[in-house]
């Protein structure tokens, strides 16, 4: 099943959806505005059941085959990045600060019309469930979702992600880890103020900081194994001088650790508190350490994966089965651990990259990505 032409039929009326999602972005567990909007979508296209409020602010909607059988789900991601938009687009955001810059406008859309077209044709056995997530970027929608019920008697379940550098419409796909492990740190520098003339009066809380910012680099093939992905990094560095002549009684670094063997969660924690407390301790400063768990590592079934390959190949031809596992991160790892599925990407072209403020999902992939979702659907429950 290539692209359909009845799906390409849909791509004026899904783009409009795109632009219109694009242009009016919220934010996690605040996409009221946008499941309102999926919802009245998914009634119009006659889903059998459409029921909101679904992890706060989730949608999930089934469409009934012409028999029974199985039930394979479907996931998009509603919310926006808190971000200010720089692509100048006509449909760009119109409110300052928030922008869809991951591309879940654009895999909402893709998932509205797959629903449009498989609620039409029912070209299976069994049942389709479509999950529209609220909160992937970072607040744990996967799990609030997992908590309501989403996942009630579903057999597999199955994601798709732009990706931007791979060719238009084309796939990517890999049994095992896709991506990484994902905790935060925050590390709190305590020292004494004083005149930036007199550092000698003070105990320097930025030089201290600025000299645990270039240790935790370190870590990664220093206390790790450098044949395991590993990244620390340091994003984001505060006090509360504003001043250029005053040093700060205090500095704060927040961060990220992405990795995919979780068994070495405990290792990096252990080792950013020694290192970030010593090297705090050189300098005359202290350092507490909090370390915060994010989300586990998407790993792909292996039954699950050739499927989604098989499917991705009937609409694009060639899948990319050899591409490297990201070290980004994505709370579908959640959904993976409650039932088999796959994650998997699909090409986005020549755009910025994800979560720059120049971003833009390519609308011309939309019927590539809705093709994908009803040949599943079609391969998985017609055996």
């Amino acid at each position: 099943m290539p692209i359909t032409n009845r799906i390409a039929e849909f791509l004026p009326d899904a783009k409009s959806w795109r632009q219109h999602l694009h242009a009016h972005p919220e934010l996690r567990f605040a996409e009221h505005q946008t499941a309102a909007f999926v919802a009245e979508r998914l009634r119009e296209f006659g889903c059998d059941t459409v029921r909101t409020g679904v992890g706060q602010t989730g949608v999930v909607a089934v469409i009934e085959g012409r028999a029974a059988g199985r039930t394979i789900a479907f996931r998009a991601d509603m919310d926006a990045l808190a971000l200010t938009e720089r692509t100048g687009l006509a449909h760009a955001s119109i409110i300052p600060g928030r922008m869809h810059a991951c591309g879940h406008d654009g895999h909402t859309t893709m998932l509205l019309t797959a629903a449009r077209y498989l609620a039409e044709t029912r070209a299976f056995a069994g049942r389709v469930v479509l999950l529209f997530q609220p909160a992937e970027e970072g607040g744990g929608g996967a799990k609030a979702m997992l908590g309501d019920g989403a996942l009630e008697g579903v057999d597999e379940v199955y994601a798709l992600h732009n990706w931007p550098g791979l060719a238009p419409g084309h796939f990517a796909v890999r049994p095992g880890p896709m991506m990484a492990a994902a905790d935060g740190f925050a590390i709190t520098v305590q020292g004494k103020g004083g005149h930036g003339a007199r550092p000698h009066l003070a105990v320097d809380t930025t030089l201290a900081a600025a000299a645990i910012v270039v240790a935790m680099p370190s870590i990664p093939g220093r206390n790790t194994d450098p044949h395991q992905p590993v990244v620390v990094s340091v994003c984001a560095m505060q006090s509360d001088s504003t001043a250029y002549n005053v040093i700060p009684d205090q500095v704060i670094l927040r961060g990220t650790t992405r990795f995919f063997d979780t068994a070495l969660r405990p290792v990096l924690r252990d080792r950013i508190t020694t290192l970030a407390q010593a090297t705090a301790a050189a300098y005359g400063a202290t350092a507490t350490v909090d370390y915060f768990r994010g989300v586990d590592p998407v790993i792909n079934d292996v039954a699950a994966a050739a499927h989604a390959a098989q499917a991705a190949s009937r609409v694009a031809g060639d899948v990319r089965r050899d591409m490297a596992p990201d070290m980004a991160a994505e709370d579908f790892a959640d959904i993976l651990a409650a039932r088999p599925g796959a994650y998997v990407w699909i090409g986005n072209g020549a755009s910025a990259d994800l979560h720059n403020p120049a971003y833009e999902f390519n609308d011309d992939i939309i019927p590539a990505g809705a093709s994908f979702f009803a040949a599943l659907a079609e391969m998985r429950l017609n055996p």
